[in-house]
């Protein structure tokens, strides 16, 4: 593979970069940059200017508000993105189940729900992991029964990420008990504000409330809202976690992150000189980047493979880019905690736009946060051995 751009594909490098840095607002880009939490405000403001310009679901099919990029100019959007520290869009609308309803949903869903999740008109949130079902995801215990025109759902969901946000949820659930575990789940769409849904936040350790617990008492969902096949729905789940995984590696985010720490390490004092100054906080860094390198090269190689109009079934290399940029985000938080030092445990006691500091404090308040947070990456989406498992079984036939 080539790994140099074309010029064309230099040009719309260049036309996405001045989009992301001028169009989207800088306070918003400046709290992801720092690590803060988002607004739901923020998440939909800066995903309507996207789809304004018609890049916020660019692969998805054209009728829908994709783009007939080319899976470089793809590549090259979401590193963009992430190095201008432009929030993606909502991931659960648009690299989740937008995919799989316009691959396995029913014209008339993909007429009804897809161009209102591209704008942010309908929040989605992900109702598969429970208190028994997290890595072991088959192993799910949330009943349909069958009840005429519709589906009576009994169950509890987990660690559902900003359900509080949410207008729908896309759901998978049991519906033949006989079955063999994967053979038995079904891919419902299930409208939040139904009656029998209970939404209840956990607070994490940093202190936010990121995600939540969903209880189903006798929820009916109209069989309509059944996704492609019944009992089908772990196929249409391996297709959802395959993107989700593929996405998950987030190498412009640890770039950007990178390129901050190094920024802030040649102006952050220590001893006689900087931080910069000091050879081993120099290797550190310099090891992150060589591996981001090597990360990128292998999703460019999965990017191209999953642009090719037969490509349906979820790469196993999806797995890699899982475990390895889960790592590497994990990687450049320590060092951001490392880069701040004992003012990073003070954070409670200073108030946001200090600027005593390279920076100022807000980037220091948010470092320890941020390291806390960043622990969960090596566990959703499949955690990484679970992946481990994946890419023993699907690359090297073991």
């Amino acid at each position: 593979m080539d790994l140099r751009f074309t010029d064309e594909e230099i040009a719309f490098r260049d036309e996405v970069r001045n989009f992301c840095r001028t169009e989207i607002p800088a306070e918003i880009r400046k709290k992801v940059s720092e690590g803060r939490s988002l607004s739901k405000d923020d998440y939909v403001t800066s995903q309507r200017i996207l789809n304004a310009k018609g890049w916020a679901v660019p692969h998805w099919p054209q009728e829908f508000g994709g783009r007939d990029w080319s899976p470089i100019q793809r590549y090259i959007y979401t590193e963009e993105l992430f190095q201008a520290a432009v929030p993606l869009p909502q991931q659960f609308n648009c690299y989740m189940f937008g995919p799989v309803l316009a691959t396995f949903g029913r014209q008339d869903q993909k007429e009804r729900f897809l161009p209102r999740a591209a704008n942010l008109d309908d929040w989605w949130c992900q109702g598969f992991s429970e208190p028994g079902a997290g890595s072991d995801l088959a192993s799910l215990k949330t009943k349909a029964v069958r009840d005429g025109d519709h589906y009576v759902v009994d169950g509890q969901k987990t660690w559902t990420t900003l359900g509080q946000h949410a207008d729908w949820i896309f759901c998978l659930v049991r519906t033949d008990f006989e079955a063999k575990k994967q053979r038995g789940i079904s891919f419902l769409l299930i409208d939040m504000t139904t009656p029998g849904i209970t939404v209840r936040p956990i607070l994490t350790l940093e202190g936010r409330h990121e995600v939540n617990e969903v209880f189903f008492d006798s929820v009916r969902v109209p069989v309509e809202n059944l996704v492609g096949e019944e009992n089908k729905g772990w196929d249409y789940a391996k297709f959802l976690l395959a993107n989700e995984r593929t996405g998950i590696a987030r190498i412009g985010l640890t770039k950007e992150r990178i390129a901050r720490i190094k920024r802030l390490a040649r102006e952050m004092p220590a001893g006689p000189g900087t931080m910069w100054d000091d050879p081993a906080f120099r290797s550190r860094v310099a090891e992150v980047e060589v591996e981001l390198k090597a990360l990128e090269i292998t999703q460019m190689r999965v990017a191209a493979k999953q642009g090719r109009a037969d490509s349906v079934e979820p790469d196993p290399a999806s797995s890699l880019l899982k475990i390895r940029g889960s790592q590497l985000q994990q990687a450049a938080t320590e060092l951001l905690v490392e880069l701040a030092g004992p003012f990073a445990l003070a954070a409670p006691a200073r108030g946001a736009g200090a600027n005593n500091l390279p920076g100022g404090f807000d980037w220091v308040d948010a470092a320890a946060p941020s390291y806390f947070n960043n622990r969960k990456v090596s566990i959703y989406g499949g955690s990484n051995e679970i992946q481990h498992n994946v890419i023993a079984k699907g690359i090297l036939g073991l």
